[in-house]
């Protein structure tokens, strides 16, 4: 569903749909690891050997412009990838740098409260958690 919907925004806005545009839309929509350029190529390249690092940055680029995905930076670790979903918040672990995705519908409110006291129009907002992921936790707790 959310394949489809993703490749239908591309045709309406007259992006072509290469079988490695396809490819790379699949492997983001399926990927729940927020995976970087590098991990996408190298989960792809076997598929498409002639496929380079560049060429997934250049689709990510254009998927990017056109809304389908958003790129999270964390400090200076190269960028991760996500596919735009629903709001959901991620929650980083400080040891692995693990993200994972934390759905929270309550949060929505909170940009209708800022516009409304500031005067502000809000366009988004960007909510980051911080802890330790229950793998690095018990590495500590040894």
């Amino acid at each position: 569903m959310e394949l489809k919907e993703a490749l239908d925004t591309l045709k309406e806005t007259g992006v072509r749909i290469t079988p490695q545009r396809h490819a790379i839309l699949e492997y983001l929509i399926n990927s729940m690891s927020h995976p970087t350029a590098d991990d996408i190529y190298k989960a792809l390249e076997g598929k498409f050997p002639n496929m380079s690092v560049a060429t997934v940055y250049n689709n990510l680029r254009v998927f990017r412009e056109v809304g389908l995905v958003k790129e999270l930076t964390y400090g200076d670790a190269s960028s991760r990838f996500d596919f735009v979903t629903t709001h959901h918040y991620h929650v980083i672990c400080e040891s692995c740098g693990k993200i994972v995705d934390f759905h929270y519908p309550g949060l929505d409110e909170v940009e209708h409260l800022a516009s409304h006291v500031t005067g502000f129009k809000i366009s988004h907002h960007r909510m980051e958690i911080y802890g330790t992921c229950p793998e690095c936790a018990s590495k500590e707790a040894h």
